[in-house]
């Protein structure tokens, strides 16, 4: 249920920014309003309180993001109160922050690697990715994870490439089992 509540209002979301030619502005004030539901505990928990009324919440909402955002986005929240979905603000927001990404041609990596990375590694990687998949940019996303042992583990979307030690041992340790 919660996947498809991100679904139907991130695409109708998504929609309009392509309609309107707003993917940009859509894209930056999303991150805006999800950086502040995510950085403001006190917010979120007022919003998702059960005794506050949701004329309140609207009215909260409409005072921090009024002016400061689109219509369509605090608009979109409007509904999400309505409806009672808040807790779907920030899969909703993920959703549109996704898809338009992949419209403007951005794809993001999740690396995960033994050791940190050097720049020029990080570069080089980038490189590669942006050879072998449609993207024409890549946003990496880099975290060490000392269990892989050596090599990398690569996801974009859907798609991993894992070249850890860590997996080839496994393999090699079930194949001779």
């Amino acid at each position: 249920m919660a996947k498809q509540v991100s679904i139907t209002y991130g695409s109708a979301l998504f929609e309009v920014a392509v309609e309107n030619n707003a993917l940009d502005t859509i894209l930056e004030e999303v991150l805006f309003v999800k950086q502040t539901f995510l950085e403001n505990e006190a917010l979120g928990k007022l919003l998702l309180h059960p005794n506050v009324e949701k004329e309140e919440k609207i009215r909260v909402i409409e005072q921090i993001y009024k002016g400061k955002i689109s219509d369509e986005i605090t608009g979109l929240m409007t509904m999400l109160v309505t409806k009672g979905h808040l807790k779907e603000f920030v899969p909703v927001f993920d959703y549109v922050i996704q898809a338009i990404k992949e419209e403007k041609g951005i794809g993001v990596a999740y690396i995960s690697s033994a050791v940190q990375l050097k720049q020029e590694q990080k570069n080089r990687i980038e490189q590669k990715l942006l050879e072998t998949t449609k993207y024409q940019e890549i946003e990496g996303i880099y975290q060490v994870d000392e269990t892989l042992i050596g090599g990398l583990v690569i996801r974009i979307q859907d798609t991993v490439v894992d070249s850890s030690l860590k997996t080839q041992i496994a393999k090699l340790s079930n194949s001779l089992l």
